[in-house]
């Protein structure tokens, strides 16, 4: 047993149904993403379902995936007093970091360029919009913004990984899945422990799909 599943498990009476739900489910999937540890893309997805089940909610025209997620990771900053996901940026991993920061193909208006949803000068206007923004944020250790940007990479691939957009084991696009898969497998962690240590300042709504009893 995870370590962190037995502290959920000793004040699991304290939460609500709802948190509850939320993090049983999102421990199943990340006891089994740790154990797809010889096979990124099945770790990577896996992890992301676990994380999927802490911060999704229903989707509506003016609250996206992407919006969603980045209220839940800025919020998971501000909780992190201990600065947990800020070390794992700066100090553990900023080799994996710099690799997705830097990669235009993580950046979706890049695709959304070839998709033809906008022109080649406005994708390439808005890169080099964020790349200031990232190198402004780098030279002052802007934790928020970085970590806004680098789950926006991480979005990126996901949706390539889940809409079958690369092959499985692609030689292709191993170098930035595999520095991907280190940062959300470092950072889940962080996730559920700042979770069980400030849920009373954290309001839980109910998963999308609650568990249905079939007649």
């Amino acid at each position: 047993m995870l370590v962190l599943e037995e502290i959920y498990r000793t004040k699991k009476n304290e939460f609500s149904t709802a948190f509850n739900l939320r993090m049983q489910r999102s421990l199943s999937w990340w006891k089994k993403a740790i154990d797809f540890h010889d096979d990124i893309d099945m770790q990577f997805m896996t992890a992301w379902v676990a994380l999927s089940a802490l911060y999704a909610q229903s989707q509506t025209a003016e609250h996206t995936q992407q919006q969603t997620l980045q209220q839940f990771v800025q919020r998971m900053y501000q909780k992190d007093v201990d600065q947990r996901m800020a070390r794992i940026i700066w100090e553990k991993y900023p080799q994996s970091l710099e690799v997705l920061l830097t990669n235009p193909y993580l950046y979706q208006s890049f695709w959304d360029w070839r998709n033809q949803k906008m022109t080649e000068a406005e994708w390439r206007a808005d890169y080099e919009v964020e790349k200031q923004q990232i190198m402004q944020a780098l030279h002052i250790h802007d934790s928020a913004t970085i970590l806004a940007c680098l789950f926006n990479r991480l979005l990126t691939l996901q949706q390539q990984l889940l809409q079958g957009g690369t092959t499985y084991n692609s030689a292709i696009n191993r170098k930035q899945l595999s520095h991907a898969n280190t940062l959300l497998c470092a950072l889940m962690p962080c996730f559920i422990q700042i979770l069980l240590e400030n849920l009373e300042n954290v309001e839980w709504s109910q998963p999308f799909y609650p568990v249905m009893q079939m007649s």
